[in-house]
């Protein structure tokens, strides 16, 4: 399902992308505002008075794709090694002083970046400032921690990764699909080079992207600006400066025709993917390419935006019904290329090739056909209804703003493509299905289901896992 489908069902009723779009809290019309601390790193700073709670974060311009061949995985376990203590803060410290003063933790990874944060009481915002800035200038671990929570991070990716058939099939889909951008190597990364992860990796890592020009703070809930700002250049802004090391293009090659791939694991069902390459979403100047890039987003919502949308009715409802699940997905914007997907699980005694047609038939008949104004209407409309009820939670509000940063966006990146959207037309929408939907720039995976292995245990949670 697309990101529409969180939105109120209440929206799905609505008809016009004006009438009844739901306005925004007044708190959550209050401006972001943004400062640079002395060495470098971004401050971003958003208030919103309706609870005596904030939410801190720390995020990285830095992901798997900084990594190098060999060394996939190290950007997540270091974001792991971050918990295990400074001269300050002993190992597994961290997390039980945040838990003491009301709050509580985690951190994330992505291909484009890494984060950290605590949700507390705004009251104690200082002592959370105080315990980051100090993990992030100061982590340090004997070799012996490392190699326990690289065993942890394993076991992640046997539970999380080895053990789902469609995560193996993603993530070899993601192998096939991109030749040149890091995008292709899994943010867990690959066994066999976690296998060969050292201890001077990460703290390597560490040293040369975790510096302050390559970091932002950013703080939403009930706090004000001024004392906010204060606290950064006493906690943050003493950290020494350095430079950000120079980012080399991997420019992903054009693709001249088609790939597939079968994919065989253990699986009670198949599943068909086709991963189309896009472009994506990367600045507000109004180009080609950000035009299509909301169109074809806009495009996938009416594949599957909604219950009931084209996908679901045309392929599994009926009595001639050809799967159980289908789904339609568009990438915005990121660090890097983005595709649009179209996913389904065949229905028993319905073959692969016969759902592929099917998908594929749904995107050729927008593109002879196009959309009815109602559709466009009522996808928008559940955009914008998705958007607002997503920031009536403060740690969303802080989430939005840090990705923002991260893709060298405005802060107000959020309210300014719903503004872009509202003026996307159906006769967009037929051309991106028009223009991007041929076989030269798509790849696709089938999931073949293996014999069930049925005396295999399923595995226990993690011990110590993060997320």
């Amino acid at each position: 399902m697309t990101r529409w489908a969180t939105a109120s069902m209440l929206w799905v009723t609505l008809t016009s992308a004006n009438a009844l779009t739901p306005s925004a809290p007044e708190s959550l019309q209050v401006q972001a505002q943004q400062f640079t601390l002395a060495n470098g790193m971004s401050l971003i700073v958003k208030p919103d008075r309706r609870a005596p709670t904030a939410v801190h974060m720390l995020w990285l311009r830095v992901g798997s794709m900084e990594e190098v061949d060999g060394t996939s995985g190290v950007a997540h376990v270091l974001e792991h090694m971050l918990f295990k203590g400074t001269p300050n803060v002993p190992g597994g410290e961290f997390s039980r002083r945040v838990a003491a003063l009301g709050g509580r933790d985690n951190a994330f990874t992505s291909h484009d970046y890494t984060g950290y944060y605590q949700q507390i009481p705004s009251a104690r915002l200082a002592d959370v400032m105080q315990l980051e800035a100090d993990r992030f200038a100061h982590n340090q671990w004997p070799d012996e921690e490392f190699k326990k929570e690289l065993e942890v991070v394993k076991e992640e990716r046997r539970m999380r990764t080895e053990d789902n058939p469609r995560a193996l099939m993603y993530e070899a889909l993601n192998a096939t699909v991109f030749v040149a951008s890091p995008y292709r190597r899994p943010i867990v990364g690959w066994m066999s080079d976690l296998e060969a992860l050292k201890p001077e990796d990460a703290r390597a890592f560490y040293q040369r992207w975790y510096v302050p020009a390559n970091a932002a703070v950013v703080v939403a809930g009930d706090v004000d600006v001024a004392e906010v700002r204060r606290l950064a250049e006493k906690y943050y802004g003493s950290i020494p400066s350095r430079a950000v090391p120079e980012r080399k293009p991997r420019v992903e090659p054009m693709q001249t025709g088609i790939k597939r791939m079968a994919f065989k694991a253990p699986a009670e069902q198949a599943l068909v993917t086709l991963a189309y390459k896009v472009p994506s979403f990367q600045s507000f100047e109004g180009g080609p390419d950000e035009d299509d890039a909301l169109a074809l987003t806009v495009l996938a919502a009416v594949l599957d935006g909604y219950s009931g949308a084209r996908l679901e009715r045309a392929l599994t409802q009926g009595p001639n019904r050809l799967a159980d699940s289908a789904g339609a997905d568009n990438g915005l914007w990121g660090r890097g290329p983005q595709l649009f997907t179209l996913s389904a699980v065949p229905a028993q005694g319905e073959t692969a090739e016969e759902v592929e047609a099917a998908l594929r038939e749904q995107v050729a008949r927008i593109a002879a056909e196009g959309v009815s104004e109602a559709e466009l209407n009522r996808v928008k409309t559940q955009w914008v209804a998705s958007e607002v009820y997503k920031l009536d939670s403060v740690f969303n509000q802080a989430r939005e703003l840090g990705t923002s940063w991260v893709q060298g966006q405005p802060l107000d990146a959020n309210e300014r493509v719903i503004e872009r959207l509202r003026t996307v037309t159906a006769e967009q929408v037929k051309a991106v299905a028009s223009k991007y939907f041929g076989d030269d720039q798509l790849t696709v995976a089938r999931l073949l289901p293996q014999p069930l292995n049925k005396e295999r245990k399923p595995r226990a949670a993690v011990a110590g896992a993060r997320h």
